[in-house]
C-alpha cells in the first residue's frame, strides 16, 4: 500500500530549506527508520514527482531505541525513529522533519553539542555516581538510561538552547551524581541549570523515550537542597 513519506529537507551547502515527498510502498506497519533506510538504498533516488533527489541524511545507529540517534519530529510530534511505526491502512502520508530547536546540519541531521556542553561546563556528567541507600536503585537505574537524545528539550517550553536552563536530562544527571551526604557543588548547579528555569510542565516524561520519571529526581533533588 502507497503511503506518501514527506520529508523537510535542508541542503547542507545552501542552506536552503523546501519539502520534498516520496512514494513508498509499505508492508504491514513498518518503522520511520526502515522507510528512511528503504528509500535511501534505492539505485535510482527520485521524488513523487519524478525528479531527481540527493540521498536523505539522517542519523541511526542500534534501531532498537536505545541509542538516540534517531530523534525527530514524526507528524509533528517528537520521537524516534526507530520507535514510531506507520500504520498504511491508517494513514496515507507520514510528516517527518528535523528536531526544531537545534540547529540543523542537513535534512534530519541536527547539532545536539549544545547538551554535553552545558554537562561538561558543569561537570556534572564527569563525575562518578555516588553511592545510594537501597529504596533508591530502582529509580537511580531508570535515571542512568537517558539517551541524551534531545526529545525533551524539544518539547520543553522553557529550553532555548541559549540560556542558563539546561533541562530534564540536566535534572536526572544531577540526581545521579549528588547523593545525601555530598558537597553542595552539585545541589548549586542543579539551582542555577535546572531549579530556576522549570515551571514542571512534565512534557519532557510524555515524550522520554525510556520513561524516566524525572520528577522523581526533581523531588529528590530538592529535598537534598533544603538539608
Amino acid at each position: 500500500m502507497n503511503i506518501d513519506v514527506r520529508i523537510k529537507r535542508t541542503d547542507p551547502v545552501s542552506g536552503e530549506t523546501q519539502w520534498q515527498t516520496f512514494e513508498y510502498d509499505a508492508l504491514g506497519k513498518p518503522s520511520v527508520a526502515k522507510i528512511l533506510e528503504e528509500i535511501n538504498l534505492r539505485e535510482q533516488l527520485t521524488d513523487k514527482d519524478g525528479k531527481a533527489a540527493r540521498r536523505i541524511s539522517w542519523e541511526c545507529s542500534c534501531l532498537q531505541g536505545v541509542c538516540g540517534a534517531c530523534a525527530m519530529v514524526i507528524d509533528g510530534r517528537p520521537a524516534l525513529a526507530c520507535e514510531t511505526f506507520v500504520d498504511p491502512s491508517a494513514q496515507s502520508e507520514v510528516s517527518i522533519e528535523p528536531l526544531r530547536k537545534f540547529h540543523v546540519v542537513a535534512d534530519l541531521v541536527v547539532d545536539r553539542s549544545v547538551i554535553d556542553k552545558t554537562l561538561l561546563e558543569s561537570e556534572v556528567y564527569i563525575k562518578d555516581y555516588n553511592e545510594s541507600s537501597p529504596d533508591e536503585f530502582a529509580h537511580r537505574y531508570q535515571a542512568s538510561k537517558c539517551l541524551k537524545c534531545g526529545l525533551c528539550l524539544e518539547v520543553c517550553p522553557n529550553w532555548t538552547g541559549t540560556g542558563k536552563f539546561a533541562g530534564a536530562l540536566f535534572a536526572n544527571d544531577c540526581y545521579l551524581v549528588d547523593s545525601a551526604d555530598s558537597s553542595t557543588e552539585i545541589r548549586d548547579e542543579f539551582g542555577k541549570h535546572f531549579a530556576a528555569g522549570c515551571s514542571k510542565s512534565l512534557s519532557c516524561m510524555k515524550v522520554c523515550p525510556m520513561k524516566i520519571e524525572t520528577i522523581a529526581s526533581i523531588a529528590k533533588m530538592n529535598r537534598r537542597k533544603k538539608r
